[in-house]
């Protein structure tokens, strides 16, 4: 059976985590493996253990062993909801899911930030995720300075750009299209 692995890549409230929810809805034996939760499991639980600053080395491990898992014991579908900004790490977790003989698909959140800002401003989205920052209007204004190249076709197997909400179902329709043909 080939299975694929969808990478999100977007900025804070591109609308990711949404997508991938009604993707794994749609798409059968599929899981998502979303690092906001992992974030959220270990600042309630694990706070102590928590870096006070640079990479949250404590969260990538614990998504790292979900993506193993979910690879080696199991037949599913992966959804990765993150935002995968970082064009090197990208790189590398695509060519690893693809050693592993998964199809690689990946969905650019290319959306304007004024709308995103506008998201930010009305969200009602729990910051307990949040480490580095005191809210995610500080998260997009850093996310706005960072030089994160931006993802390009020939990184994935296929490369998908959503540039607003009204595109998210025909996504979704290709990507089940790709997984089941």
């Amino acid at each position: 059976m080939k299975r694929a692995a969808i990478l999100t890549v977007g900025k804070t409230h591109s609308g990711k985590t949404t997508f991938a929810k009604a993707l794994e809805k749609r798409l059968a034996n599929s899981v998502v493996i979303d690092q906001d939760n992992h974030g959220e499991f270990l600042h309630t639980n694990y706070a102590k253990l928590l870096p006070a600053e640079g990479p949250n080395t404590i969260k990538y491990a614990l998504t790292k062993t979900i993506v193993d898992y979910a690879i080696n014991e199991t037949a599913c579908h992966l959804i990765l909801c993150n935002s995968n900004r970082n064009q090197q790490d990208r790189l590398t977790l695509l060519r690893y899911l693809r050693d592993c003989g998964f199809e690689t698909i990946l969905v650019y959140f290319d959306i304007p930030d004024t709308i995103l800002a506008e998201r930010v401003a009305s969200s009602q989205r729990t910051t307990a995720i949040l480490r580095t920052a005191s809210s995610f209007g500080e998260v997009l204004n850093r996310q706005r300075k960072e030089a994160a190249a931006c993802p390009t076709a020939d990184e994935a197997d296929h490369f998908l750009r959503i540039c607003g909400e009204q595109e998210m179902e025909n996504i979704i329709e290709e990507i089940l299209n790709i997984a089941t043909n």
